[in-house]
């Protein structure tokens, strides 16, 4: 199978590539720009407010000089390829090794492939060879990840997601400071 690379991920409908189907070198892939919406966004549902992620005072002044993403949204990216597009609908995470090689950056235009290297044929599992990287080129995430594959077709219509707003409270975090200027 050739590699399926994708400027953004949303077709009407979803379709697996089953155990059978897959060999060795299979990949697929697709690319998306990270955002400070992204950004936002994994830190509410996760709960990580790491301030290298979220204050930009903070951040300036970090090794990174600037925000960065969480390396965990980054790698989330593999699971979206994983569930929808290679193996797709059906397939069962089993793990992931994951090293996180560079900083990802608000605008940073990240590539993301994964490519099966190895099957187990009595179970069905799938090792595949994850690689997310930015614009430059760069390794930003790497790792293997292990699956099993779905042995029957799946198509199914793609759900509609929620849009989703973030609301940055900015105006809301300069009353602590101001308060303390009030006297009576």
């Amino acid at each position: 199978m050739d590699t399926l690379l994708k400027d953004t991920v949303k077709p009407t409908l979803i379709e697996n590539v089953t155990y059978d189907e897959l060999d060795i070198g299979s990949s697929a892939g697709f690319i998306r720009t990270v955002t400070r919406n992204d950004i936002a966004i994994f830190a509410a549902l996760s709960g990580d407010v790491n301030p290298a992620h979220l204050d930009e005072e903070y951040a300036a002044a970090s090794m990174f000089n600037g925000v960065v993403a969480h390396g965990m949204l980054t790698a989330g990216f593999i699971s979206t390829i994983l569930g929808t597009m290679l193996p797709g609908p059906g397939a069962i995470y089993l793990s992931q090794s994951l090293r996180f090689c560079c900083p990802v950056k608000p605008g940073d235009r990240i590539t993301v492939t994964v490519t099966v290297t190895a099957k187990d044929d009595e179970k069905k599992r799938v090792t595949l060879d994850c690689r997310c990287l930015n614009q430059d080129g760069t390794d930003v995430v790497v790792g293997t990840a292990l699956v099993i594959a779905p042995v029957e077709r799946i198509v199914r219509q793609r759900p509609d997601l929620p849009e989703l707003q973030v609301l940055h409270h900015e105006r809301h975090q300069a009353l602590p400071r101001q308060s303390h200027t009030v006297t009576a």
